[in-house]
């Protein structure tokens, strides 16, 4: 059915094709005016719809950057119920703030993290209100115009090319694969661990990148699973509570490929999550929801369902570290919260390219801060 209405939407795909040429062009020619900011600004972004893995390298970047500068991590905060600028505290739902920031502040709760529609305004504020502040890390800002960052990094993911792409709503795209000349860094995402040296070849050709553009490759590691409920819940890798099912697989009669897992998730592709997990695991059934799906409490309801129809006790419920940050709302007095886990994720430079990306960035950093001369030029 979809493939029989999808080439209706191709007229749809002209017309935002020609709305966003004309608005890239307005900014080009400097009729809209791109702010520029006096301490580095890092954007992470990507031209299309989906998950590129905008989260766990950005999470990468604050890792990097954490210990020696005072970061501030700014999104618009996608699907919150709120509207202005707000400064995440501990106490602050994934309602108020979206899930992403949500996530980020529990990972680094030391870090300040605000959310703003308007990008240019969410770092002023953070200026005003931060006068020690170093970086700014914006998230989801490639199209955001209005601001021009100091290192713009683009991902692109590996098993959907943009160049092979068509603009919404035909296709995945935010705007033409040729604004991949704006990027200073072009990260390719979620690569297979074992690709050639031919397909890596390939695909930089594929990407024509510029002579001024850096390109990595990266792919996801995963991590053990983690209770998604409990008293002391911090989401990621430095998760306080031992991973319960792991710690019951002790048991040498009990092995990890007795478990079936029932997968929920709220992202554009589990397909890789749904492979990593049939690797380990009995069997896997997906139950799968739209992106940054804002969940029910029936559909809590349906899931408990699901889960007790699943033959045997060694079960569990998984989902990922963004929807468990949307679970989290729920109040589980009856519902099996002991089952609920997650799986956290981080990512992984090819090649042993780390060492020549966090020096890329520690240059920019380092040059751009307010201790350098040529911030002070």
């Amino acid at each position: 059915m979809i493939k029989l209405i999808k080439p209706f939407f191709l007229p749809f795909s002209l017309l935002y094709g020609l709305i966003v040429f004309f608005r890239n062009q307005l900014f080009d020619y400097k009729i809209f005016k791109s702010k520029e900011f006096h301490l580095p600004v890092i954007s992470v972004g990507n031209i299309t719809v989906g998950g590129t893995g905008k989260t766990p390298h950005t999470e990468y970047l604050i890792h990097l950057l954490k210990d020696k500068y005072n970061i501030a991590y700014l999104s618009r905060g996608y699907k919150r119920k709120t509207r202005d600028f707000i400064v995440a505290t501990d106490n602050s739902s994934a309602e108020v703030i979206g899930d992403e920031p949500y996530q980020i502040k529990h990972k680094f709760p030391d870090l300040i993290v605000a959310v703003d529609r308007d990008r240019v305004n969410g770092i002023q504020k953070l200026m005003e209100n931060v006068p020690d502040l170093d970086v700014v890390l914006l998230d989801d800002a490639y199209q955001h115009r209005s601001v021009s960052p100091g290192v713009n990094i683009l991902l692109i993911d590996y098993n959907k090319p943009i160049k092979e792409d068509f603009l919404l709503p035909y296709g995945r795209l935010r705007e033409p694969a040729s604004q991949k000349k704006r990027a200073d860094i072009i990260i390719v995402t979620k690569v297979p661990g074992n690709i050639s040296a031919m397909d890596k070849r390939l695909f930089l050709m594929n990407i024509a990148a510029k002579s001024h553009q850096t390109v990595y490759f990266t792919n996801i590691a995963y991590g053990d699973l983690q209770p998604v409920f409990g008293p002391s819940l911090k989401i990621g890798f430095d998760a306080t509570q031992p991973p319960a099912p792991l710690a019951t697989m002790k048991n040498p009669d009990i092995k990890k490929t007795d478990y079936r897992i029932l997968l929920v998730t709220g992202i554009a592709n589990p397909s890789l999550l749904i492979s990593e997990l049939t690797s380990h695991y009995r069997e896997v059934i997906p139950m799968s929801f739209p992106d940054h799906y804002a969940f029910k409490q029936t559909d809590i309801s349906s899931i408990i369902e699901k889960y007790n129809s699943i033959a045997g006790n060694l079960k569990m419920i998984v989902t990922t570290e963004k929807d468990a940050a949307r679970l989290q709302t729920f109040n589980f007095p009856e519902n099996n919260p002991e089952a609920w886990y997650y799986i956290p994720i981080e990512i992984q430079f090819l090649s042993n390219d780390a060492e020549h990306f966090n020096q890329q960035i520690l240059h920019y950093v380092n040059n751009n801060s307010r201790n350098s001369i040529l911030y002070k030029k």
